[in-house]
């Protein structure tokens, strides 16, 4: 019994020495795929040349138009609410009235003084100046009747005496003249000018008084009750324009430099699952200190933006911007950094490698520009170039993309 199980145990042992060779054999096969004959397995392209492309991906969040606080310019009581959170409203529509029984009281005594100050301009120099040209037009006519010998002398000096007793009054009236009128009618002329400016400052206070939309929107934030003081300055509502739905993105300075305003771009706003048309309409002239990037804004120009689009939802876009007309490029895996030179691998006819320097130009996220070493036709080495060095053999196939990358994300 003990020699039939010992040799069960042995087939066993044999059979699974038999598929592990198997496997071993077959991971070989797997290997020769790699390197054939001693040859590495690369990855290679053909240089031609074609227009380079950089793909700038922008994202941000939606920003309406404006949101302005609005706060009163004086302290005072609330006496009414006019609007409420979400209201749409018009530019110059009230919002709020404050309590102006106090400014009322000011301007009825502004405005009385005001018309105490004009009517007594009005009775002193007026009264005056009647006063005056009667006693003239009287003693005129005496000297008349006197010189036809119809009055008396003591007549005419009686009117006389008359006349310049009224002119006399008229002359401590008007003793001191400025630009044809009399200084002292002038003051008070200017003290019922003072009275109507504080007038009109009062009325100016008490329109103050009535907080305004300055422009039209939705309101977004509201702090005000019937009732409460409201100190001057202090935010009771917020005014949200939405006639304008933007998008704020951010972009690095590499980016930043080819972006131009004017681009036209599909806007997607993942809350929504939703495209919408758009246009860059700025561009930041100079980088912001604190995040070291560069603004840019989108304006969406749907109209159906306006309507469903709320402020701070998450957007994303991406524009492809031409770097260069036909020129050579290629991928950035190809470029090698080898003691302070540019170079890379390119396949000669017979299957050999040669190591080329070479001069490099612009770059974006998936190729690199070759401004000298290389020629359209070449075939330059992708992968595997840790294996290579000048003259060794290879086998090759095509490169198509970041396959190994992603093969090797998804083992």
């Amino acid at each position: 019994m003990d020699r039939k199980r010992l040799a069960a145990v042995g087939a066993v042992c044999f059979v699974l020495l038999a598929l592990a060779l198997r496997a071993y054999m077959g991971g070989g096969s797997e290997e020769k795929k790699k390197v054939s004959h001693g040859r590495p397995l690369v990855k290679v392209v053909m240089v031609s040349r074609a227009d380079m492309m950089r793909h700038i991906a922008l994202s941000g969040q939606t920003v309406a138009d404006a949101d302005i606080p609005l706060a009163p310019k004086y302290t005072g009581r609330v006496m009414e609410v006019r609007a409420k959170l979400g209201d749409e409203v018009k530019a110059g529509d009230v919002l709020m009235v404050q309590d102006t029984g106090d400014l009322d009281i000011s301007i009825a005594e502004n405005a009385a003084a005001a018309g105490a100050a004009q009517a007594e301009y009005d009775a002193n120099y007026l009264k005056a100046r009647n006063d005056l040209e009667l006693e003239q037009s009287k003693y005129e006519r005496n000297e008349y009747l006197y010189s036809i010998g119809a009055i008396s002398q003591d007549t005419l000096d009686k009117v006389k005496q008359e006349y310049l007793a009224s002119k006399a009054a008229f002359d401590v009236l008007a003793d001191q003249v400025e630009g044809g009128s009399a200084a002292s009618v002038e003051s008070k002329a200017y003290t019922a000018e003072k009275a109507q400016h504080a007038t009109a400052a009062l009325r100016r206070q008490r329109e103050d008084m009535y907080l305004r939309a300055p422009r039209s929107g939705v309101i977004g934030y509201r702090n005000a009750e019937v009732g409460a003081i409201v100190s001057a300055g202090t935010k009771v509502f917020s005014l949200v324009d939405t006639s304008h739905i933007n998008v704020d993105c951010t972009i690095a300075e590499a980016d930043a430099a080819i972006l131009k305003a004017g681009l036209p771009v599909e806007v997607t706003i993942d809350a929504l699952g939703e495209d919408y048309a758009g246009e860059i309409v700025y561009v930041s002239p100079a980088m912001d200190e604190a995040s070291k990037t560069y603004q840019v804004r989108i304006e969406l120009t749907d109209e159906a933006a306006r309507e469903t689009i709320k402020a701070g939802l998450f957007a994303h876009t991406a524009v492809d911007i031409l770097q260069r007309r036909a020129t050579l490029c290629v991928p950035k895996e190809a470029l090698l950094s080898r003691t302070g030179r540019q170079v890379l691998f390119v396949v000669r006819e017979d299957g050999t490698v040669e190591e080329r320097a070479v001069k490099v130009g612009l770059m974006n996220d998936a190729e690199v520009e070759i401004l000298d070493g290389l020629e359209p036709g070449d075939t330059v080495v992708v992968t595997n170039q840790d294996k290579l060095q000048d003259g060794k053999k290879v086998e090759t196939e095509p490169y198509e993309g970041d396959d190994d990358a992603s093969e090797a994300s998804a083992s």
